[in-house]
């Protein structure tokens, strides 16, 4: 079972899960489903049902588009009772207060802000984000090359040269799933994870790309490593990324990390705004 495929029936499960009290409101493109007593979990459904063989893709940019101009609408509108909303590829999760409204009202207004949508989230913004790949900060960097049939340079350059947008926070605060990578290095997680991987690993899981946050464990092959701090429990908002942010890597040197990881440990952010 390849990874594309393992990560379509983990999503599936997770969202039966989820489907406590049933359907509450659905139709051919969305569906919004109960997930316990204080939440409701509004599915962005792909254009056809998929086969077995085929599964769809880990992350649809207009899917995730519809997912971003829900979350936004709900936020512009103020709507009653909501506590916060929760961004995944193609879903949103809108958490509410029982006591301030219901789900059958939730669902509804939900509903009239969904046939509202122009399709258009809030305007997001593009980082540069330096990374030193290779050696001691990306350990796995030499496998990942071989997975792919290429040498350990071109997939730096591969890697590097690609523009990604942050999908979704989650695992570890301020965990950056990145959509975006290039199918030529969409590998496998690791047979064995790791037990520790420290703060700031880049790394690759699948199709699928991410900026480590916290130091923890981790599955992914781990390519590099960015002296950037996205979660800093000090610093307001604790993370800078949004979602839907655009980010540019950097290739620097193991001296150029030092210097910057030692100006990130003093609350410089290091990454540069790039518009």
């Amino acid at each position: 079972m390849n990874t594309e495929t393992n990560t379509w029936i983990v999503d599936q499960y997770i969202t039966e899960q989820l489907r406590i009290a049933g359907p509450v409101d659905t139709d051919d493109s969305t569906k919004i489903v109960a997930a316990g007593d204080r939440a409701l979990l509004v599915d962005f459904l792909p254009p056809a049902e998929p086969s077995a063989a085929t599964p769809p893709r880990a992350f649809d940019p207009d899917r995730h588009a519809r997912v971003l101009a829900l979350d936004a609408a709900v936020t512009r509108n103020k709507v009653a009772g909501v506590v916060e909303c929760i961004v995944a590829y193609a879903s949103l999760l809108v958490c509410y207060d029982p006591l301030a409204t219901t789900p059958e009202a939730l669902a509804a207004t939900l509903r009239k802000l969904l046939g509202e949508q122009s399709g258009a989230g809030p305007r997001r913004r593009s980082w540069r984000v330096p990374v030193c790949y290779g050696g001691s900060h990306g350990p796995d960097l030499a496998e990942v090359a071989a997975r792919c049939g290429s040498s350990a340079d071109d997939i730096v350059v591969m890697h590097a040269s690609a523009c990604y947008t942050v999908a979704m926070f989650g695992f570890l605060p301020g965990f950056a799933y990145l959509a975006g990578l290039p199918d030529h290095l969409a590998v496998p997680r690791r047979a064995t994870p790791r037990t520790r991987v420290p703060e700031g690993g880049i790394g690759i899981g699948g199709a699928q790309t991410a900026i480590g946050s916290v130091a923890g464990p981790s599955g992914w092959h781990q390519i590099g490593r960015t002296p950037v701090r996205t979660f800093a429990p000090s610093r307001q908002p604790v993370t800078f990324l949004d979602i839907g942010d655009e980010i540019h890597f950097v290739a620097i040197d193991s001296t150029r990390f030092a210097l910057m990881a030692a100006a990130a440990e003093h609350g410089e952010l290091v990454a540069e705004i790039i518009s």
